[in-house]
């Protein structure tokens, strides 16, 4: 029984002998450290958006780097699947990849090699140390997405020593992005012409409102005197996208009452209030104080700028202090700066009566009429 003891021992002592000879004659396996914080993002260029199908659009990957090895290359392969056999997704293209200017300064000395469809890589002439500094970005530039639609790829991202992407690598990691379906929307702005005249007109969050306009009622504010000049205003706004702007005109008749009228300014040019004497005439601007207290009128609001504001007063309903009233007249146009279309402006026009002494009494009244028409 002794010997038959030995004799297995023996035996189980060569065996363990074996297989620990065995095992220590195994190569190594080498595992690459996980890359972290990583994504890939599409970029939209000027004209596509990042995950149009079959878009030329930026593909930005931004990670941090897990091992503080020296690296020389960085391959990005794009696969249809994260792990296993890489198939190259349909449609895509990175042959004519370059490297953007959004890639990190740690990789300014690397070039790109996009000779083989689906993994390009960049590569530096010598291998350099990872710093602290994180993330890493890179930018490829002119990357043709997928044509599939909502279709999910993948791309694995490697590190490595060497100046081609090749043995074990230093640090991996995949990332994810989907094409899909573009929403294309669709409007029309017609022709457009937005305009409307009462008492006053307000501004609603700093934009001339026609909803606001009051009724077209107006008194002046003074009864007739030869003493002094009684003045009225009225408001109107006006706003269009007609390629050769608008023109207002104003039409009517003096005031009357019964057969009393109060004389028109006509003529070629405005002319200043003489008190004592018959005179009718508007104008569209700032008056001062020499003409009435308080002053009546107002500029144009919002101001022009000649790019979005282009409304004016002709040149005879222009002057302060200066009126003028031939019916039919256009007081008004969007020619400031060169004629076209503008955004909304208030107009405010100032309506003056001088009379002389023995103006007959009476409850003197007119209707003007505004027109605006735009020229598309």
């Amino acid at each position: 029984m002794v010997k038959k003891f030995i004799k297995s021992l023996y035996v189980a002592t060569s065996l363990l002998m074996i297989w620990g000879l065995v095992v220590a004659m195994l190569p190594a396996t080498v595992h690459a450290a996980q890359i972290t914080s990583r994504s890939l993002t599409l970029e939209n260029t000027a004209t596509v958006g990042g995950s149009d199908p079959g878009g030329v659009v930026n593909h930005l990957f931004t990670f941090d780097l897990a091992t503080a090895s020296a690296i020389q290359s960085v391959q990005l392969l794009y696969c249809t699947t994260a792990d296993g056999t890489c198939t190259t997704p349909t449609g895509l293209l990175t042959t004519a990849a370059t490297v953007g200017t959004n890639t990190s300064t740690f990789f300014s000395g690397f070039t790109i090699t996009n000779t083989t469809n689906g993994a390009p890589y960049i590569s530096s002439a010598t291998a350099v140390t990872p710093t602290t500094a994180t993330p890493y970005k890179i930018e490829l530039d002119s990357v043709t997405n997928p044509t599939a639609t909502n279709t999910t790829f993948y791309v694995r991202i490697s590190t490595f020593s060497a100046a081609t992407p090749t043995g074990t690598a230093i640090d991996t990691g995949n990332v994810a992005a989907s094409t899909a379906t573009p929403i294309q929307l669709s409007g029309t702005m017609p022709e457009s012409l937005v305009f409307c005249v009462g008492a006053t007109v307000s501004e609603t969050s700093g934009v001339p409102d026609c909803t606001t306009a009051t009724a077209g009622t107006v008194a002046f504010t003074t009864l007739f005197s030869p003493t002094y000049t009684s003045t009225a205003t009225s408001q109107m706004a006006a706003s269009t996208n007609a390629g050769s702007g608008f023109v207002i005109t104003a039409s009517g008749a003096t005031l009357t009452s019964g057969t009393n009228t109060i004389t028109a300014i006509v003529g070629a040019s405005p002319v200043s209030p003489i008190l004592g004497t018959s005179q009718f005439g508007i104008n569209l601007v700032a008056n001062t104080t020499a003409t009435a207290t308080p002053a009546p009128g107002a500029a144009i609001t919002p101001a022009s700028d000649g790019v979005n504001y282009k409304g004016e007063p002709t040149t005879n309903y222009a002057t302060a202090d200066k009126y003028l009233f031939n019916t039919g007249d256009t007081v008004a146009n969007s020619a400031y700066g060169g004629a076209g279309g503008t955004d909304a402006q208030i107009y405010t026009t100032t309506y003056i009566v001088d009379v002389p002494g023995n103006q007959p009494a009476g409850t003197y009244t007119t209707t003007i009429t505004y027109i605006c028409t735009p020229t598309f």
